[in-house]
């Protein structure tokens, strides 16, 4: 077993003490400036060290998690990485990908272990779209993915809303449907555009929608809003051979594909405003199936299991390093498009 102690014991901080404790690691300790926050810590039954100086010099600790606003993330990591720590960050790693490229240096001459907190790659809804992608399966060959999240209570009421401290929705949920959309699709980023949205007048984004497009010929739509009282499909996924949808995470959706044991049948003209059309009308009912979203198993295994392998050297990680910074690069160019708008072309 790995001894963990978390810095920032705020709601992602005490949420890993969960998921710790289902592996091969176990959280010990935690540091926050809070004394709220070590109260808590201290009630969980974790010993709560005065300082951030204090958790390095225990040699008892195997690794510490940072769970701080982002802008913290780059000189945490690298003190406890020279202090002979292993690292989990939370996301996004650093603000930019050069902070991250700092990191990795310091963890490659230092010999200790470094991963970021990509926790979405095991999402039930993801892990069904990413099956669909790989497998080729159920609605064929995908050729176009929109991933979106939505809601309508602006953004969290913290630092998330301050730029220096890398606030936004690029950052905070972005980098999470950009992260799922890069490791299920096997192919460079061939174009990025974007479009940030402003409305509620914080001096970061409020949501964004970006289009990319890849050198394979597989179109993405990503979309985040924090004003949208009506939300979209999580998920809506077309491929060569149906279309699936999935409408939030609890897994409502169908998958709407040709019945090719039966003869096309020919759609009928449909009333369409002050016009009719065929074009526009649904497949028909005899020509079509209709299948419900089930779950995948998870083909990995768990994060912190990942972890703590990674350590006894006996596993790979499963979110590579070099997975993290690429996903950054794009972030980049997600607000290189929005800001000068324009189409970013991507360089791999």
């Amino acid at each position: 077993m790995k001894n963990l102690v978390i810095i920032g014991f705020g709601g992602m901080g005490t949420y890993h003490v969960e998921l710790g404790a289902a592996s091969g690691i176990t959280v010990t300790g935690a540091y926050d400036i809070a004394p709220d926050r070590m109260q808590a810590a201290t009630e969980k039954g974790l010993e709560a060290y005065p300082s951030f100086e204090a958790v390095l010099a225990d040699e008892k600790v195997d690794a510490v998690l940072i769970a701080t606003p982002n802008d913290s993330h780059k000189d945490l990591a690298i003190k406890a990485l020279e202090a002979g720590k292993n690292v989990v960050c939370e996301k996004p790693v650093t603000i930019t990908s050069a902070d991250l490229e700092a990191i990795l240096t310091v963890a490659k001459k230092e010999n200790r272990t470094f991963m970021v907190h990509q926790n979405r790659r095991w999402d039930s809804d993801f892990l069904i779209i990413r099956d669909m992608v790989q497998k080729e399966a159920k609605i064929g060959n995908v050729f176009h993915v929109e991933s979106r999240v939505q809601g309508a209570n602006g953004i969290p009421g913290d630092w998330r809303h301050l730029k220096a401290q890398g606030g936004g929705m690029v950052l905070d949920w972005g980098v999470h449907l950009l992260d799922q959309l890069l490791f299920m699709t096997d192919s460079k980023i061939k174009t990025v555009s974007a479009s940030l949205s402003f409305i509620l007048g914080d001096e970061v984004d409020d949501g964004f929608t970006s289009f990319i497009t890849f050198e394979n010929g597989v179109t993405a739509l990503i979309e985040v809003g924090t004003t949208n009282y009506v939300k979209l499909p999580r998920w809506y996924v077309k491929g060569t051979e149906g279309t699936a949808v999935i409408q939030d995470w609890d897994l409502s959706g169908e998958i709407v594909a040709p019945d090719r044991t039966v003869a096309k049948v020919e759609p009928k003209p449909i009333q369409a405003g002050q016009g009719l059309t065929k074009t526009m009308a649904p497949p028909s009912e005899e020509s079509t199936t209709r299948s419900p979203i089930t779950p995948v198993a998870p083909d990995m295994p768990g994060f912190y299991d990942n972890f703590a392998a990674v350590l006894n050297g006996e596993a790979e990680p499963i979110v590579k390093n070099e997975e993290v910074h690429r996903v950054l690069r794009l972030i980049e160019a997600i607000f290189e498009a929005g800001e000068q708008n324009k189409v970013v072309d991507f360089q791999e």
